[in-house]
């Protein structure tokens, strides 16, 4: 299904995070979010995943306003991958893999047969099967993240949001998780909207670029046509050359000191 933000604004402390922003989430496409620090990407995510509320302006989800969901429905269709995953207890990294089933499980029911093979799928595709019986709180911030990775996919939602999803992994790792990603859109017409910090990644991976400066969308489209010098310098003032990478068989960009 797809997203729609109509004029959303969203403010901290009188200040505009999120101002009066606008656009379309059609669903099969991988959407790249792009900006400088504190333009408002995560806020907008918080924001697509109702952790926050507009206070001005809607977000509906399949034509619904977002609040009409329950969560457990929300959770169905939604599934994250935060920028920062913080836990305390001691769980094994199998058993917050099968987290992300938790909104399929009826109230004091077990996870089926057809659970633990997804899971068990999921963690072998995103290379976690070998710490399965470990615990989460002794992983690396890397290994930490490819298990939040590996809980968003077994959630098997449309809609995959990703906030600076691959910021500690390893190169290798990150294409992995972003090959899987890509996959979900292609393969199965998903959408996955993910906030990138790396312009080149999102290059290789994005059907569509959102930039966004001071709360607001300063540019979005089709790759190929939005990831521009001029826009570069327009979001992030700094002089760049975009050009096609024929090894990557994508844009690349550099950047001049």
């Amino acid at each position: 299904m797809s997203f729609e933000l109509q004029e959303v604004r969203f403010s901290f402390n009188g200040k505009k995070v999120v101002d009066g922003v606008s656009i379309a989430l059609a669903p099969g496409k991988f959407y790249g979010v792009i900006g400088p620090n504190g333009c408002g990407k995560t806020t907008m995510v918080d924001l697509l995943c109702r952790f926050r509320s507009p206070q001005h302006g809607r977000i509906l989800y399949g034509g619904k306003t977002l609040g009409l969901y329950s969560k457990r429905h929300l959770a169905r269709e939604i599934a994250l991958v935060p920028q920062n995953f913080y836990i305390n207890f001691p769980f094994r990294v199998r058993d917050v893999v099968m987290m992300g089933r938790y909104p399929y499980i009826p109230r004091f029911g077990r996870p089926s047969a057809r659970d633990a093979d997804l899971v068990a799928a999921v963690m072998e595709s995103t290379d976690v099967a070998g710490m399965s019986e470990r615990l989460v709180t002794e992983l690396s911030g890397g290994e930490r993240q490819r298990v939040v990775f590996a809980r968003a996919l077994a959630q098997d939602t449309p809609m995959l949001i990703l906030d600076e999803a691959t910021s500690n992994l390893d190169i290798g790792h990150a294409m992995q998780l972003l090959d899987l990603a890509a996959r979900r859109v292609s393969r199965e017409s998903g959408t996955v909207l993910a906030v990138f910090q790396d312009i080149n990644q999102a290059a290789a991976y994005c059907d569509h670029l959102i930039f966004m400066s001071r709360g607001r969308i300063a540019a979005h489209g089709d790759t190929r046509e939005v990831l521009t010098p001029a826009a570069i310098r327009e979001v992030f003032a700094v002089d760049a050359r975009v050009y096609h990478d024929d090894f990557s068989h994508a844009l690349h960009v550099v950047y001049r000191r």
